[in-house]
């Protein structure tokens, strides 16, 4: 979908609906057009990112079909620069963002866990912030101390720390999982990265829904429009930063 569908009782040259088109898509990021200078934390992490292999530029095909000029792979996310400068970001974004005042944070099995943990130790090194961390089992534990929740007791504000948001089935999961914790009240998720692309059968992206749907907000570490900044910033790679910018003038999410 990379215009506009249905009837219109005004006519438009093909021109003029490829150019609004376009820049709806440019809409969607704000930083597509600003450009603003890099916070360091997210400058940081986006390099360590690159160096681990984390953060790749080529041909990548998606699970939607669509052909990505660019791949992030949670998966890499194991050496101690890279998990700490994820950490320090996921710190910074919880303090310096729309996330409100929070008492938990909670990490969905599996990815989840680690990151809400390290996120802590940052919390308490950086901001001199003393939260505590809780994580579901994927299967219930019917011996020792039992359940499917560890850590944390789930009260309070809680803040959803994960990967990404793909379909929005996983967070929903994670929702539902705090939903049932009668004195738990989700205020906020942050995640790795946006790609701010719009659905197959949407112009909104999975993050937009989640975010209409249980008024909280998403934050990311980082979007697609800091990715382009970062490229714009360090040069010598305008050929991914060419690329980047055409697939989110097909792909980009409208922003509402």
């Amino acid at each position: 979908m990379s215009g506009p569908s249905g009837c219109s009782k005004f006519s438009r040259s093909t021109s003029t609906v490829k150019s609004i088109s376009i820049h709806r898509a440019y809409l969607s990021a704000p930083s597509l057009s600003t450009m603003a200078p890099l916070d360091p934390a997210k400058r940081a992490f986006i390099e360590a990112a690159i160096a681990n292999n984390a953060l790749l530029f080529g041909s990548f095909e998606l699970k939607s079909g669509r052909i990505s000029p660019y791949f992030f792979n949670a998966g890499n996310i194991y050496s101690a620069s890279l998990i700490d400068a994820a950490a320090t970001a996921y710190a910074n974004i919880l303090t310096s963002s729309r996330i409100p005042e929070f008492d938990v944070l909670f990490g969905p099995a599996y990815k989840g866990i680690p990151l809400a943990a390290v996120t802590v130790v940052a919390l308490a090194r950086e901001h001199k912030r003393e939260v505590g961390f809780a994580y579901n089992r994927k299967e219930k534990k019917d011996h020792g101390e039992g359940g499917s929740l560890v850590g944390a007791p789930l009260k309070g504000r809680i803040v959803i720390i994960d990967d990404v948001i793909t379909s929005g089935k996983a967070v929903r999961e994670a929702i539902d999982i705090i939903a049932s914790s009668p004195e738990a009240k989700l205020v906020g998720i942050v995640q790795l990265i946006d790609r701010q692309e719009k659905g197959r059968d949407s112009d909104t992206s999975a993050i937009q829904e989640v975010e209409k749907e249980f008024k909280v907000p998403v934050e990311p570490i980082m979007a697609v429009g800091d990715i382009l900044s970062y490229l714009e910033e360090k040069g010598g790679m305008e050929k991914e930063l060419e690329a980047v910018k055409v697939y989110h003038e097909k792909y980009g999410a409208v922003r509402q």
